[in-house]
Parts: C-alpha cells; sequence; structure tokens
C-alpha cells in the first residue's frame, strides 16, 4: 500500500492506494477517470501517515481493496500542509498527458 499527496488543479489530497506504485499506468489512469489528468504527486511513509491520521487512517484501510484501488483520506488542503512539512515528502513525481 502507498501514501501520497497528490497536487491537482484544486488543491491537493491525500491518498492511500493498492496500487504498486505512483506512477504506475493504470493508477494514472485511475487517477484520470477522477478527473486528475496533471498533477504533482509526492509518497509519504505509511507509518507516519498513519500515526498523524489514526483512527480516519483505520477506517479508509479497512475500506481499502487489496488491488487496485484507491482512497482519498484528506482532501483539506489546509489539513494536509499542516500536518505534513515540505522536508517528510519524498522527491516529487510530475505528470501531465
Amino acid at each position: 500500500m502507498k501514501a501520497g499527496v497528490i497536487f491537482t488543479g484544486t488543491g491537493p489530497i491525500l491518498i492511500l492506494t493498492s496500487y504498486g506504485s505512483l506512477t504506475s499506468p493504470p493508477f494514472v489512469e485511475k487517477l484520470a477517470t477522477k478527473g486528475i489528468k496533471k498533477f504533482i504527486a509526492f509518497e509519504l511513509p505509511m507509518d507516519m501517515v498513519k500515526e498523524k491520521y489514526g483512527e480516519v487512517f483505520q477506517l479508509i484501510t479497512e475500506d481499502l481493496h487489496q488491488t487496485d484501488d484507491l482512497r482519498v483520506l484528506d482532501y483539506n488542503g489546509y489539513n494536509i500542509f499542516h500536518n505534513f512539512a515540505f522536508k517528510e515528502l519524498d522527491a516529487p513525481i510530475f505528470h501531465e498527458p
């Protein structure tokens, strides 16, 4: 399972996914079906996300299927910026069609 911040045209979202990579074509395709075709993504350590989101994290992961799934953990940009420092973000992943 992966966690990541996805910066979209409308702001950041925090996602959990069972895809193997934030760059895998099926993951990118899944985002596109949700209207996200151009983005900047940063992978986050799962332990850190779990610690910061606690019970909400647990509820979302229980609903996450083992393969080919994607869940939004947080869509409030203020919360995301408050919970994660830039230095905690992995190298950026740029995607545009």
